[in-house]
């Protein structure tokens, strides 16, 4: 609370100054009214800033609600909130050359550029706790399916909560937003995640595992082999350090002409050998028919680019990275080199690096390969909903 306390000679000096020099005086007058009306607002203010921001919409779709005020646009609000201003535009149906208008009503959409409910921003970065708000009868079951699937022992963590029971009208952390700690006005919101449970209960199964734990192998009988044969596995075993398997040893071929095998060190996982499996058009051809039968078809034609993926090969789930549909949507994508087609996902928007310039789409090297494609840009043919 700010008091203002004149005394005489201050207001016989205000006067006279009202009368010899009027000009100056309004000007003095304005301040003073200008800083009574900062005063007043700043509690305001800080109180606004200070608000909880609260998740609306349903997974996938989940966005919070930002109000446009004077001077901004899709870029200042995007460096508020973390996001790509080429993300915030098609998920309101709005043109991004067309501006903002003052007082506009934003859904701001939770991507995985500034949505976080698993593992920790980067150092740049900081986090903010975003809400739900109970009402009804919901449950930590229904509220997890709500956003994510997000495991219950997270939200019993992040809330502090001891059981599955929650009051109508609680206000929940369901996950936390992520901003750039230099850029964003929302960062002296920010909070510290906990650590993620799952994090904590493989290293206590690590820690925990000793040799007792360890069941033995169960080692099977061999046959009684004939002398000679018998003599030379043993020498052989001397020799090299290598016990053979009993296929190896009643095997017509040399002993001495088998192959002796490093082995592999007792904490190194063994590569995994990916290989392609045949899936034809892959397995998002049937969420295309469907999201097909809700609208027209848009059709491009442009040049296609490959990204590295481990999707794809073994289940079917070809990906891809496009500029002008939401992600979620369902492409067919057709090669005007083979005539192949796949269907692919999108995740994102393409990168803007220069290495990217020029292309329509990016997809998956599992989906190429499907396609008949192999490493480099080519030719294709686009059809999805909008």
């Amino acid at each position: 609370m700010f008091q203002i306390i004149l005394t005489l000679s201050d207001s016989y000096n205000i006067a006279s100054s009202q009368q010899n020099f009027p000009s100056l005086y309004r000007i003095n007058n304005q301040h003073m009214k200008f800083l009574l009306i900062t005063l007043f607002c700043l509690p305001l203010l800080v109180q606004a800033q200070n608000k909880l921001i609260v998740v609306e919409g349903q997974s996938p779709n989940l966005f919070v609600a930002h109000k446009v005020a004077p001077k901004e646009n899709y870029y200042s609000i995007g460096r508020i909130y973390n996001v790509s201003p080429k993300e915030v535009a098609p998920f309101n149906q709005l043109v991004l050359e067309n501006g903002l208008s003052l007082g506009q009503k934003l859904k701001i959409p939770l991507v995985a550029s500034n949505f976080l409910q698993v593992g920790n921003a980067t150092e740049d970065e900081v986090v903010v706790p975003l809400y739900h708000i109970v009402k009804g009868k919901e449950g930590l079951n229904k509220i997890s399916a709500h956003y994510n699937k997000v495991p219950i022992e997270a939200l019993k963590k992040w809330n502090k909560l001891k059981g599955n029971g929650v009051a109508n009208g609680t206000k929940l952390i369901v996950g936390y937003l992520k901003v750039k700690k230099d850029i964003s006005p929302l960062s002296n919101m920010a909070k510290v995640k906990p650590a993620d449970l799952v994090t904590s209960k493989l290293e206590t199964k690590v820690e925990t595992k000793t040799e007792a734990t360890v069941k033995p192998a169960v080692v099977a009988k061999e046959p009684t082999l004939p002398a000679e044969v018998a003599k030379s596995v043993e020498t052989t075993k001397k020799t090299t350090g290598v016990s053979l398997s009993v296929a190896e040893k009643v095997s017509n071929e040399p002993i001495a002409t088998k192959p002796v095998k490093e082995a592999a060190p007792v904490n190194q996982a063994p590569k995994k050998v990916v290989a392609f499996k045949d899936f034809k058009e892959g397995l998002f051809k049937r969420d295309y028919n469907e999201q097909s039968s809700k609208g027209a078809l848009i059709d491009e034609k442009g040049e296609a680019g490959i990204f590295k993926s481990t999707s794809g090969w073994e289940d079917g789930k070809y990906y891809c990275l496009h500029n002008s549909s939401t992600p979620g949507t369902i492409i067919k994508i057709s090669s005007n080199v083979t005539g192949n087609s796949v269907y692919a996902k999108v995740l994102d928007l393409i990168p803007d690096i220069k290495q990217n310039a020029g292309l329509q789409i990016i997809i998956s090297n599992a989906a190429a390969q499907a396609l008949g494609m192999g490493e480099g840009k080519f030719d294709c043919s686009l059809n999805y909903i909008k």
